[in-house]
């Protein structure tokens, strides 16, 4: 199954949410008419052609084909006369019934004449039945599945319609300035015009995708050796399953990676890590409990340095963005890495939690100001059912989206990408 189908079969209560709450509003004054058809254009009466002018003279046939003589039959040789003895005498009358005869062949039989040739009549053009298409589906149609469109509900759109729309997308956490804007453009143009639940769904996904086309980028790679990442998050947001799955997909594409397990304050975290660690094939450097963290990072940088490892992935405990002295020693991490690298770390990765709702733009500025926040990275959106959350995000901070999660496997990690993420969102198809 592709990550499209994982995603839109994993936010189906986004989804769910929103198709419900769509079905509620259009059916809400809404009136069933029939769909709307493609307008055909009337058929053209073709122009008519001159009749062709056949030749008065009639077809000239074939010759005859000549005929030759036959061979005038060769005489036949006189016979052969016997030598004549001294005493001539009076040869015997030669018998006609002993002296041999030529048999002649009969003469060739005249080939008979090829009858002239006729020409057949032009066929007259078919009459093409006039029948409506009207309510019909061919033998084509039935073999793809296509049926006769039914009838739809659809409603006017107005200043009511409008108002319950803003609060369906604020319902799913898109935000209001978000779900103002994102209704107002859908308005634009369409005010007074009757929509269907399929086309409010259309324009909706072609707004969110819009919205997040900006902010869909890869985790950039730098010639840096090792190139640092730093992941940062509140308590539970999935850092640890975050760099697991990482790592493996970076190790997978060639790169050599080293983790370092920060979160010395949880020996939970540090054994997931492992875990991940064995699976992915990639080493993890651990400290005692209860151990600077800072020196940890330090340590791995050192180690990633001599072995030559492209990127260097740092864990960091859990901490609320409310702890000012949790917020303080993520600040001295930064500072200790940086004696090693000035330009370190080259990425800080903040792991959100969808189920966390409006509380994730909180969690944004807080770390932005402390650890700098270079990119964002989604998780749990396969167990919330206010996924607009995301839209949001990428409005009002413009934070590079570098990837999101519907799941704990390995696979359900991937590239963010808007359009898939939209159409997954409104409950769209793919393509």
């Amino acid at each position: 199954m592709s990550f499209f189908g994982k995603l839109k079969n994993r936010l189906f209560k986004s989804s769910s949410k929103l198709e419900e709450g769509l079905d509620a509003i259009v059916q809400d004054g809404g009136t069933e008419e029939p769909p709307e058809r493609p307008e055909i254009a009337p058929p053209i009466d073709p122009v008519p052609t001159p009749p062709v002018e056949t030749p008065s003279a009639p077809i000239e046939t074939p010759e005859p084909p000549v005929e030759i003589p036959p061979a005038p039959e060769p005489e036949a040789p006189p016979p052969v006369q016997p030598p004549t003895p001294a005493t001539p005498e009076a040869p015997p009358p030669a018998d006609p019934r002993t002296t041999p005869t030529r048999e002649v062949p009969p003469p060739p039989r005249e080939a008979p004449r090829p009858a002239p040739m006729e020409m057949p009549e032009p066929a007259a053009p078919a009459e093409i039945p006039d029948t409506p298409y009207e309510g019909k589906v061919g033998f084509l149609g039935r073999m793809l599945g296509r049926k006769q469109a039914q009838p739809e509900i659809r409603r006017t759109l107005d200043d009511d319609m409008l108002e319950q729309l803003e609060e369906l997308l604020i319902a799913s956490d898109m935000g209001v300035d978000t779900a103002l804007r994102v209704t107002a453009n859908i308005a634009e143009g369409r005010f007074g015009k009757k929509l269907s639940v399929r086309e409010i769904k259309e324009l909706l996904a072609q707004e969110i995708a819009r919205i997040m086309e900006p902010v869909a980028r890869p985790l950039p790679l730098y010639p840096t050796k090792p190139q640092v990442v730093l992941v940062v998050g509140v308590n539970g947001s999935g850092k640890t399953t975050t760099i697991g799955k990482l790592a493996s997909q970076f190790r997978a594409a060639g790169k050599k990676v080293v983790i370092a397990a920060g979160d010395t304050f949880r020996a939970a975290a540090v054994e997931q890590l492992q875990v991940w660690g064995e699976r992915a094939g990639v080493p993890v450097m651990t400290a005692a409990q209860g151990s600077d963290p800072a020196s940890l990072a330090f340590d791995a940088m050192t180690r990633a340095q001599a072995e030559g490892a492209d990127l260097l992935m740092i864990d960091t405990a859990g901490r609320l963005q409310n702890r000012a002295d949790l917020m303080e020693e993520l600040a001295k991490i930064v500072r200790v890495i940086r004696k090693k690298d000035p330009n370190a770390p080259h990425n800080t990765l903040l792991v959100l939690d969808a189920t966390t709702g409006q509380n994730a733009l909180n969690q944004v500025e807080i770390f932005r100001k402390l650890a700098d926040v270079s990119g964002l990275v989604m998780t749990k959106l396969d167990g919330t059912a206010k996924g607009g959350v995301l839209v949001a995000l990428a409005d009002k901070f413009g934070l590079p989206i570098h990837a999101i999660g519907v799941g704990e496997q390995i696979d359900d990690l991937a590239p963010f990408d808007p359009e898939e993420f939209a159409a997954a969102l409104t409950g769209l198809d793919a393509g």
